[in-house]
């Protein structure tokens, strides 16, 4: 780094005394040697402005007079901001668009793609909505929630430690924490007398049931899963899902209680009460890390991959954290709502932050989608206007490699393998695939869970290039305009004669025949 920064000075020095900077003492330093697009771009713009410089100096007109120093500071800095502001628009440009043209596979371009599609995804999807809807269901779920909450922490003792928790985290609302704890309480001892028995308990669980089933909705919709759970399936989930949350809750405050009274009674122990207490310090965030990634494994409909889930749960779990503190802190500067809204005044506050609280969470599940799904958004923008000839030869390509592999016994591709070995975009391949499955092209088979290949539906000796068009040509809807073959007979009946002399030529070329390379025919 020495070196580098006295062979800048070298190339300023010889600039300014009108000497021309040889190019290996350039080339020499570490910047321009390990230039790198991304974290170097200031070096480059340094590098370009050197040289236009020393060209400036060096190749001035006979004419041209010798422009004061303040001037030419001026219209090098001027130089310098117009060339910065080209590349800075370039470099945009390319993290908004051209990124989605670029095929590598390196940490950086998937993290300007994550961000990218995380953008785009909760901007296109109207999440703020839905995290509104998903308020007013946990605003109507809560009594039941608390109730379920107060009925197993009494069965484990462990009532009192809920209220405390409850008191620490809304300090100046003590009073309407009272009311709402009272109000549960005689919630719960309705529920559990005469009629109230099997009516109170049912309109517990129907509630929650009821607002888990929306955050799944939620979830599947960011997902762009169109198949939701079975009644059946959602009772069992949910169900555990009630019963096992309250019970870590109390568990995981238990244990750091019982951690700290064992530094306490225990002298011995002390050895080690420092690292005790980081470990303390960090359960919360650890805790609400593997909330949040539960979260994302659970409730979307799919299958969701844990690297993916775990490091979503960080992020909305740091996020969340830094708002309970800010919420927290806030509370010593809203105590005049008390004499607006006397003991009600933690409901606007309430409100408020159930609705950033559930903002974050989606932002977690977006970013949990895109993470994992950024393949198949390459070429996002080209997908979107691809003309019908260029889609059909890539349908045929697809076709002609999954004859090929069959007719050679080889492993039949996935989506994931197509993309991979041909920089084929995978939402393009899956579209493409559905379609030739529904025409009877193709056929899925098992590859691993929740992972299908596909291998050709016929035999690959009877596959050829015109019936791959005709079926292709052929599927979908057709002929459901009124009159429209009627008015048009003639048109159509030029289309159509020129259509089947064009497949009755293909249909001579066999797909297996095709050269493709990487495969070799028998």
């Amino acid at each position: 780094m020495f070196w580098s920064v006295m062979m800048m000075f070298k190339v300023f020095g010889l600039m300014s005394a009108g000497v021309p900077p040889h190019p290996a003492d350039i080339k020499a330093t570490y910047f321009f040697r390990h230039l790198n697009k991304y974290h170097y771009i200031f070096c480059l713009l340094l590098y370009k402005y050197v040289i236009e410089l020393s060209q400036l100096a060096l190749h001035r007109p006979p004419g041209m007079k010798k422009k004061s120093k303040i001037s030419n500071m001026i219209s090098r800095g001027s130089a310098f901001m117009r060339l910065a502001s080209i590349r800075t628009k370039a470099f945009i440009a390319y993290c908004t668009t051209e990124v989605w043209s670029d095929t590598r596979r390196t940490w950086r371009i998937n993290t300007i793609k994550t961000i990218n599609l995380t953008v785009r995804s909760f901007l296109n999807t109207d999440l703020q909505n839905r995290a509104s809807a998903l308020t007013y269901n946990t605003l109507l779920a809560i009594v039941p929630a608390l109730a379920l909450l107060f009925a197993i922490g009494r069965g484990f003792g462990f009532e009192n430690l809920l209220q405390t928790q409850l008191f620490q985290a809304l300090p100046s609302q003590k009073h309407a924490l009272e009311a709402g704890i009272e109000f549960v309480s005689g919630y719960m001892q309705q529920a559990s007398q005469g009629l109230f028995v099997g009516v109170g308990i049912v309109v517990l669980l129907w509630t929650m049931i009821s607002l888990m089933s929306n955050i799944e909705d939620t979830f599947n919709t960011v997902w762009g899963v169109t198949h939701a759970r079975s009644f059946g399936r959602k009772v069992i989930d949910y169900t555990a899902i009630m019963f096992l949350l309250p019970i870590l809750m109390i568990c995981s405050s238990g244990i750091s209680v019982m951690a700290s009274y064992a530094l306490v009674d225990n002298p011995r122990l002390h050895f080690i009460t420092p690292a005790l207490k980081v470990a303390l310090d960090v359960a919360p965030f650890v805790l609400t890390w593997m909330s949040f990634t539960g979260m994302y494994l659970a409730f979307p409909n799919t299958k969701v991959r844990f690297k993916n889930a775990f490091l979503s749960g960080i992020f909305a779990g740091t996020a969340f954290q830094i708002l309970q503190y800010l919420f927290l802190s806030g509370q010593i500067y809203v105590s005049k709502y008390n004499a607006i809204y006397g003991s009600f005044a933690f409901l606007p506050l309430l409100l408020i932050w159930l609705q950033l609280v559930w903002t974050i969470t989606l932002a977690g599940a977006v970013l949990c989608y895109s993470s994992q799904n950024i393949f198949q958004f390459n070429f996002s923008n080209d997908i979107s206007t691809i003309s019908l000839d260029y889609k059909r030869q890539i349908a045929v390509v697809i076709m002609a490699i999954t004859v090929k592999r069959f007719d050679l016994g080889l492993r039949p591709f996935t989506v994931t393998d197509f993309a991979a070995n041909y920089h084929m975009p995978s939402r393009l391949v899956t579209q493409l695939i559905d379609e030739m499955v529904a025409a009877d092209l193709l056929s899925a088979v098992v590859a691993g869970e929740d992972i299908y290949a596909y291998q050709p539906a016929t035999d690959p000796s009877k596959v050829t290039l015109g019936m791959v068009l005709d079926k292709l040509n052929s599927q979908g809807a057709n002929d459901f305009i009124p009159n429209f073959q009627k008015d048009f007979s003639d048109i159509i009946r030029e289309i159509s004669d020129n259509t089947r002399q064009t497949i009755a030529m293909c249909d001579k070329i066999l797909l297996r025949d095709m050269p493709i390379n990487g495969l070799e025919t028998k």
